[in-house]
């Protein structure tokens, strides 16, 4: 077990970045993970990968040192556990409108007494070997996601950031954006006054914002506004990016 870097810099308040993961290779995964990504995030809501393609996801990454997060594909303790057990050091949970909600999904992501996280030898502990190490660390090293989605999510924004053992508030803003009636309208008041309001909990409460960008101009433009988890893109459209300039320029010539 190692010690959960990511979640140690958002506590002192130091930006994160990562890549979202939607195609389920452990080669690319090994890949990308070298190049100093302090996390990379298994999407197993809308990417292909199941959460038992996510293992060999996750040990490519752990061979980098890079933090391996999975979003699950419902707030539901048997999936949330399942991620967990096999390896993730963190959990992206969707569609989180309510205090009630976030909470448990926390409970889910921790062993008693803060929650209800089943206890097994996995992968994680070496099958058993290395458990009560492990589970006397884990409730400190877990990293908890709520997705803020949806106006109702927005509307009780302060009870969900106060819930005990919540460490991100991510913005998912296409979801978000189109809850509000203004999808992919980013600049529209309906959808930065949420953001201003989703900053303004997290800020009362100790809570870090996430985002997720789309390179590395508006990464920067995150940071610079105060999100402390941000991710930068995806594997999917830096391979296309890359692809498309690639055939343009020649094309061009």
């Amino acid at each position: 077990m190692f010690e959960n870097a990511v979640k140690e810099r958002i506590r002192h308040g130091m930006p994160t970045f990562g890549l979202w993961i939607s195609l389920p290779c452990p080669s690319s995964v090994e890949l990308l993970a070298s190049f100093g990504m302090d996390w990379l995030l298994f999407d197993t809501e809308h990417g292909p990968a199941t959460l038992e393609t996510t293992e060999d996801l996750i040990r490519a990454a752990e061979r980098s040192g890079v933090l391996p997060i999975t979003r699950v594909a419902a707030n539901d303790a048997a999936l949330i556990k399942q991620a967990l057990d096999r390896g993730a050091y963190g959990v992206l949970v969707p569609l989180v409108s309510s205090a009630a909600e976030a909470r448990s999904a926390v409970r889910a992501a921790k062993y008693p007494p803060d929650g209800i996280r089943g206890v097994a030898g996995t992968r994680v502990n070496r099958f058993g070997m290395d458990l009560p190490q492990y589970f006397a660390a884990w409730n400190e090293q877990v990293l908890v996601a709520c997705q803020v989605e949806t106006a109702e999510a927005v509307e009780h924004i302060d009870e969900i950031a106060a819930v005990a053992g919540l460490d991100v508030l991510f913005i998912g803003p296409n979801d978000l954006s189109a809850s509000l009636n203004v999808f992919r309208q980013f600049d529209q008041p309906a959808f930065t006054n949420a953001v201003d309001k989703i900053q303004q909990a997290a800020r009362t409460h100790g809570v870090a914002v996430g985002y997720l960008a789309s390179g590395a101009e508006e990464t920067l433009a995150c940071v610079e506004r105060g999100f402390l988890f941000v991710g930068a893109g995806s594997d999917a459209r830096l391979l296309g990016s890359a692809a498309a300039t690639l055939v343009s320029t020649i094309r061009a010539g």
